[in-house]
This record gives structure tokens, C-alpha cells and sequence, in this order.
């Protein structure tokens, strides 16, 4: 089986992991940190805001069953890529909205999903488009962290409405659905 990854930031990782993680095709999702200059960021230092680094996914997936243009139509419907350097009260450059794009394929499809979607969203859609280059795995306490901690309070109430959302829209392609 021939697989294909996505690296997507937009706002906490542990938002899109969660979403992700319940997409038929999808096979592995990682929360990292890309797009800085510091080598091996820890999850403090990226929070601080000077690594250079956003919060990201690394979503492997069977492009047989979703394909990157479905990633990414989710990815504008799970978080707002109108905000500079925000999602809702996370802010900073390391909650910025930006796709990093694995192959010249991911750039032409991404272009043409933003141009569709700036038509969706009310004010200019912000999301960075950059070639993945260096990505760091998160810590192992920031992996599967939703499924782990899903009554911690930012997880009851930031992460599950953008799962219930993603549940609502895209029923048909959640694992539940299988």
C-alpha cells in the first residue's frame, strides 16, 4: 500500500490530532513541532514563542481512501485560517494556520483548496504554505493526548466541539461510520 503524509498547523496540536485520528484512511497521526530555526524544540520552548516552530500534525494516510484534497478541506473547516498567529485564546506564531507541503503535487492541490475556500470565509484565509523541511516529534506526553485526557478542561472544551463538529459535517468519513 502506497501511503502519503500531510504536516498541517492550525492552533494546538492536540485539536487536529484528535480530528485526524478519526478519519477512515487515515493510518497514523503524530503531534510535532515545525517551521523554526532551533533543533530539537522542547514543547516549552516552542511555547515560548522564539523557536520559530509551530504546533503541527504528521498525518500518514491511504491516499486510496481520503485523499489530500479531503485532508486538507477538513483542515479548513476544523480550525480558522483567517487569524494570524491564533486559534481562539491560544496565541502566538506557534499556533499559526500553515500546510507544508511533502511534493509539488501537495503545493498545486493546497493552492487550489485555498483559493476554494477563501471564497468560504468571510476574511482573507492566512494559512502558510511552505515546503516540509524539519519536523520534530512532541513529547510522548502530547501524543494520542485527546484520547487520554478527554474530561481535562481544555479538552472538554475546545477540543471535543471540534471533534463533535468534524463528527457532524464529515459523518460519512469517520471510523464510526466503518
Amino acid at each position: 500500500m502506497a501511503t502519503e503524509t500531510a504536516t498541517l498547523g492550525g492552533g494546538c496540536f492536540w485539536c487536529l490530532e484528535a480530528v485526524y485520528q478519526e478519519l477512515k484512511g487515515v493510518l497514523h497521526v503524530e503531534s510535532g513541532y515545525a517551521g523554526g530555526h532551533m533543533p530539537n524544540p522542547t514543547y516549552e520552548q516552542v511555547c515560548d514563542g522564539t523557536t520559530g516552530h509551530a504546533e503541527v500534525i504528521r498525518v500518514e494516510f491511504d491516499p486510496a481512501v481520503v485523499s489530500y484534497r479531503e485532508i486538507l478541506e477538513i483542515f479548513f473547516t476544523i480550525h480558522d485560517p483567517t487569524t494570524p498567529n491564533r486559534q481562539g485564546n491560544d496565541i502566538g506564531t506557534q499556533y499559526r494556520s500553515v500546510i507544508f507541503y511533502h511534493s509539488t503535487e501537495q503545493q498545486e492541490t493546497a493552492k487550489q483548496v485555498i483559493a476554494c475556500m477563501a471564497n468560504v470565509w468571510d476574511a482573507p484565509i492566512v494559512t502558510e504554505l511552505k515546503p516540509a523541511e524539519q519536523y520534530y516529534k512532541a513529547e510522548d506526553y502530547h501524543q494520542n493526548y485527546f484520547r487520554q485526557h478527554p474530561l481535562q478542561g481544555y479538552c472538554a472544551f475546545i477540543v471535543a466541539p471540534k471533534v463533535a463538529k468534524f463528527r457532524k459535517v464529515f459523518a460519512e468519513k469517520t471510523r464510526a461510520a466503518e
